[in-house]
């Protein structure tokens, strides 16, 4: 598991890198007078101010529970992750509304500069790229996206320039675009509808309720369970809450254990997170949600 410290170094090596490339393709494109590069460093200008806003927020997140935010700061974190997304979804509508006209009347490129900048981007852009792609927190997956988006870039502008050097076929620059940039908006996709996911507390993916529930009741001395609430920080970090019903003679030590057995099972299930109120079988649950769980299902309280 990659740790916070390390997702930080990668992020920051990344903004660092592209932020240094950036200027050195404003320098190639005036140069070699390329429209074609100067669109790409504004696009990677937009991508280093995002990926630098990445950086700052993910050492925000590592920041412990205070009076404030009782949580922590971890969600800062998937924040940065949404304003990547957004950048994106912006950068890519850019590209498609510049790559539109030259599909319809392709313009002449300099091959020979592109040739040259593009084994540049490949290279730079994939090492910052493949050192994002091992992170398991959103925010250090989409800035791994930005960077995939740049290299693919890159490798589409090789390509395009060794093609058209030999058949002057200019409408490929803009085919190969457009078609990189879906893409990369599909993926973008799958990746917002997990952030706002997250955001609106739903419960994680991998997380299978009824099975948690089933362990519970079967493996433990519990009698029943109800009023379960799950939902994932920040996409790594899940929490639960629940009431547990117990027998009315229960002691502390058989409550103890009860407890110690649903924590053994919900850390399995990658559950680190546990806040359990203990109910006797007797007790009336006050909770307005569990009421109407109990008019609706009397029976789901008592599973043994």
């Amino acid at each position: 598991m990659v740790s916070k410290k390390e997702t930080q170094g990668n992020i920051k090596i990344a903004f660092f890198l592209n932020f240094i490339f950036t200027i050195i393709e404003i320098i190639g494109g005036i140069l070699t007078n390329s429209i074609s590069i100067m669109s790409d460093a504004i696009h990677d200008l937009g991508d280093s101010l995002s990926i630098g806003i990445a950086w700052i927020l993910e050492k925000k997140s590592v920041e412990k529970p205070d009076e404030k935010f009782t949580y922590g700061y971890a969600r800062y974190s998937l924040l940065g992750a949404l304003i990547n997304s957004l950048v994106l979804l912006t950068g890519s509508a850019i590209i498609i509304y510049r790559a539109i006209p030259r599909i319809i009347h392709p313009e002449q490129i300099n091959k020979e500069g592109m040739m040259l900048f593009a084994l540049v981007g490949i290279l730079v852009n994939g090492f910052a790229a493949w050192k994002t792609s091992k992170g398991e927190a959103i925010n250090e997956k989409v800035v791994s996206l930005h960077l995939l988006e740049d290299v693919l870039g890159w490798v589409a502008v090789f390509v395009t320039s060794i093609v058209v050097y030999f058949t002057n076929w200019y409408i490929l620059d803009g085919l190969l675009s457009v078609a990189i940039t879906l893409f990369i908006l599909y993926n973008v996709g799958k990746n917002l509808k997990k952030i706002v996911s997250i955001f609106l507390q739903k419960a994680p993916d991998n997380i299978n309720l009824k099975k948690i529930e089933d362990e519970i009741v079967n493996k433990s001395s519990a009698i029943g369970i109800h009023h379960i609430h799950i939902w994932s920080l920040e996409g790594i970090n899940n929490y639960l809450t629940m009431h547990v019903v117990v027998s009315n003679n229960s002691t502390c030590n058989q409550i103890k254990v009860i407890k110690n057995d649903i924590k053994h099972i919900l850390l399995h299930h990658k559950i680190s997170h546990v806040t359990m109120e203990i109910e006797f079988e007797d007790e009336n649950c006050e909770t307005f949600d569990c009421e109407l769980e109990q008019n609706n299902d009397p029976h789901k309280y008592h599973s043994h």
